[in-house]
């Protein structure tokens, strides 16, 4: 649990606790997890949009922005419209997408 804060984590588990204790019910138990899972799973992809955010105004400060981190080459504008956070160019990005498909196929 690196970087984690010590104590959201207790008042988390604080609160995993007391929503045991006002769902006794498994099926309103299940369900209480079940929100909690999606919440905690878009937080999580949050968490890692903002991490991709502040790692493209890096790129804009130190002038690589635009650029392909494979093979340096400029992005297309119309990719960085639709993904201002792409570090790849179309073609790189598939080819990164195959090998990785390549790689999961095994």
């Amino acid at each position: 649990m690196e970087g984690r804060n010590p104590a959201r984590i207790a008042d988390y588990l604080q609160t995993l606790q007391e929503e045991n204790v006002n769902h006794p019910d498994l099926a309103d138990r299940a369900s209480s997890e079940t929100d909690r899972a999606i919440e905690l799973r878009a937080r999580d992809r949050q968490r890692k949009l903002i991490s991709k955010i502040d790692a493209a105004l890096q790129r804009i400060d130190d002038n690589t922005y635009g650029y392909c981190e494979e093979t340096g080459e400029p992005i297309a504008l119309k990719r960085l419209e639709a993904r201002p956070i792409a570090t790849l160019s179309v073609e790189a990005q598939e080819r990164h997408e195959k090998r990785e498909k390549v790689y999961r196929d095994e």
